[in-house]
């Protein structure tokens, strides 16, 4: 597996030049703060083309998967419950707007419908009809299938390194969303 670099070798790495530059307010030390900012914006870079290779790898090897990764997780919030827009809206912390103009998309291609909302007969529901379930473990197999290979292609220390980050990593997911009424960790 190729290693990733983790700065411009002409530069030196934030961390160094922090350590030039003395303590840091707050009790950190300037290289402290520096290190845990150079750590955040490397994993975000990892993270990044990680999706990215992923979204990309998927097209190349099922061209039948065309679904926007904003639909699909709309899809997989509404695989547990049927909600209001607006509640979807909340979840995936996008303008409700937004979310009507992808539940436009996905009611064209029938993989939601609405339902009257059995709380108040004046809003409605959007919940996957069968199609969306469908299509939502088609593309969930597809991810595993693509996700699978790629880790067997790894050296098993390589394989084992990524699968002992998991728990580290799904803290940090759990860390990142917070702890309001938009959690979408469960």
């Amino acid at each position: 597996m190729p290693s990733l670099p983790d700065s411009d070798p002409g530069s030196p790495s934030p961390a160094l030049a922090a350590s030039e530059a003395g303590p840091a307010a707050g009790g950190g030390s300037a290289f402290e703060e520096a290190a845990a900012i150079e750590r955040a914006q490397r994993l975000t870079d990892v993270i990044t083309r990680l999706r990215r290779a992923l979204r990309s790898s998927i097209r190349t090897d099922y061209p039948w998967e065309s679904l926007p990764m904003a639909q699909v997780e709309l899809l997989q919030t509404l695989a547990a419950a049927p909600l209001r827009v607006g509640e979807l809206a909340a979840r995936q912390r996008l303008a409700p707007n937004t979310v009507s103009g992808l539940v436009g998309k996905l009611l064209e291609a029938g993989f939601v419908d609405r339902q009257a909302d059995p709380g108040d007969r004046r809003t409605a529901r959007i919940a996957l009809t069968e199609a969306g379930h469908q299509q939502l473990r088609d593309w969930q197999r597809a991810h595993e299938r693509r996700m699978a290979d790629a880790l067997e292609s790894l050296s098993r220390a390589d394989r084992e390194a990524v699968m002992g980050a998991l728990p580290g990593l799904e803290l940090l997911a759990k860390a990142l969303a917070g702890s309001g009424p938009e959690d979408r960790t469960g």
